[in-house]
């Protein structure tokens, strides 16, 4: 292991590190916001729109993020819409996450006993303050344990950025292995900035679980 070359890559890791956390993190955003909208239309089981959002949870659950980067990123373009790479790898994040994110809060959501939502209609409150004050957020605490491991399986997803020319981690490793043959202290940074961006998350993550586990259960 030659520290010097481990000096001299960590700029390149660094700057790789970055745009990576950002789209990553981006993507997840996004995947948030559409795991809502999905599992909202289909705990709703509005018409329609329930057996669209089903169909596209199915879709996005079942082929990989490479897949689908390939077709934002190299089909789109031939239908009349170009993107950058950085956007690709934001939108394709959003959607592979916003099936798993649907799903994680539709089954939450599915979970709460409809006791919660009779007792407080019986409190008199009506059917959308009783979901919106009692059945949401009992949900939301019951899905923190899957929306935590789905972020970070998220941010482990990004690997496959170099597929579509993005300047990731791992691209950066694969392109410092071709030019310098350096694979040890290249493999040895693209781990310690993947540990660097992860542990963290899933520490937080386990906070985050103990602390609703202790809400609901008093643990």
């Amino acid at each position: 292991m030659n520290v010097d070359v481990l000096i001299s890559y960590f700029p390149r890791y660094a700057e790789a590190f970055l745009l990576t956390l950002r789209i990553g993190w981006l993507g997840i955003l996004l995947s948030a916001a559409i795991g809502i909208v999905s599992a909202f239309t289909m705990y709703f089981k509005l018409p329609v729109l329930s057996r669209i959002a089903g169909a596209y949870v199915e879709i996005f659950r079942n082929t990989p993020l490479l897949v689908q980067l390939f077709f934002v990123y190299f089909g789109m373009p031939k239908l009349g819409f170009a993107i950058s790479a950085e956007t690709c790898g934001i939108v394709g994040v959003g959607l592979l996450g916003g099936s798993y994110m649907s799903e994680a809060l539709r089954s939450s959501l599915n979970a709460v006993p409809a006791s919660q939502a009779e007792s407080a209609e019986a409190l008199g409150m009506t059917h959308f303050q009783a979901f919106w004050l009692v059945i949401f957020p009992e949900a939301l605490v019951l899905s923190v344990p899957a929306v935590v491991a789905n972020v970070i399986f998220l941010l482990k997803e990004t690997s496959v950025f170099s597929a579509i020319s993005l300047m990731d981690l791992m691209f950066t490793a694969k392109d410092l292995i071709g030019l310098y043959y350096d694979t040890t202290e290249a493999l040895f940074m693209l781990v310690v900035f993947y540990i660097i961006m992860l542990v963290p998350v899933s520490a937080a993550g386990s906070a985050l679980e103990r602390k609703a586990r202790h809400k609901m259960f008093g643990e």
